[in-house]
């Protein structure tokens, strides 16, 4: 869907009104070949490869995630989802270009990046490239509970990507958050997010099952409403959003992780005494 407006602009100065940030949703302008559920919160890429670049509804606040799952994949293409911010207001745009990569960035004020695991750092003044692309985290920060990434802490639970509840499912959830899959697969969970500094400027983060890979982009205008991009492009068919809690979790919450964590496998939570709605909470989120 194209925009009515007549030129590329950058939004006004703009700041988060809440510490709470609204829900995530896509935004009503898109590629040529997306499809967005009535919810907002599912974008399908429904021909060809391209044309599938998406933008959130709304700029993002500072330290919010804005998380896709991906939900279907389209085998016969090569590459993959590419994930970002942008500057730009999607309703200025006078199209949606075909690509993000190379086609939106050439618009200026937007940094995307296809997504891998190992090439999207950039250094700090006086670090290495080999000593940016380093791992950040040891293997004894899988069981935090939260994801601290410059000055923000999130809450780990939701980043990491869950499978279907099925026969291998216990096994296919290490995976997940061992990050031993490609980033790429199915139920996967990518985020992306800024973190703003006092000079004005901020570092765009993305996230990988839980993983901060670490700044791939500085200098983005701190003091400018961003907007988060997501291009599903050639294998990647669907993304779904999923909604973080960044205060206190809610009972519920707490409720799904007591039980999950009292299960050996999620199967298992047919047989508990519980509501239906709260076995498939525990299940399937």
């Amino acid at each position: 869907m194209a925009a009515a407006s007549h030129s590329v602009e950058l939004g006004a100065s703009w700041r988060p009104t809440s510490q709470e940030p609204p829900p995530t949703r896509f935004h009503r302008v898109h590629g040529a070949n997306i499809r967005v559920d009535p919810s907002g919160t599912q974008a399908t890429r429904v021909e060809s490869f391209a044309h599938g670049v998406c933008f959130s509804r709304d700029p993002l606040a500072p330290g919010q995630v804005f998380l896709v799952e991906i939900e279907e994949k389209e085998l016969g293409w090569c590459g993959h989802l590419r994930l970002g911010l942008t500057a730009l207001d999607p309703a200025s745009l006078t199209f949606v270009p075909e690509f993000s990569l190379p086609d939106l960035v050439n618009l200026g004020h937007t940094w995307v990046f296809a997504i891998t695991r190992h090439h999207n750092r950039v250094p700090r003044e006086g670090q290495s490239e080999a000593e940016a692309a380093a791992p950040s985290r040891s293997p004894a920060l899988l069981v935090e509970p939260y994801l601290c990434i410059e000055q923000f802490r999130i809450p780990r639970d939701r980043l990491v990507g869950r499978s279907r509840p099925g026969l291998y499912s216990h096994l296919l959830d290490q995976l997940y958050e061992l990050n031993v899959l490609p980033p790429t697969a199915r139920r996967s969970r990518l985020g992306v997010l800024f973190c703003p500094h006092p000079d004005g400027t901020a570092d765009m983060h993305i996230i990988i099952n839980g993983e901060d890979m670490g700044p791939s982009a500085r200098g983005l205008p701190a003091a400018q409403p961003l907007y988060a991009v997501v291009d599903v492009f050639a294998s990647t068919k669907s993304v779904r959003l999923v909604q973080l809690e960044y205060g206190l979790p809610s009972l519920q919450t707490l409720c799904r992780l007591a039980i999950q964590r009292s299960v050996v496998h999620r199967l298992a939570i047919d047989g508990l005494h519980l509501p239906r709605g709260l076995k498939d909470f525990c299940k399937y989120e």
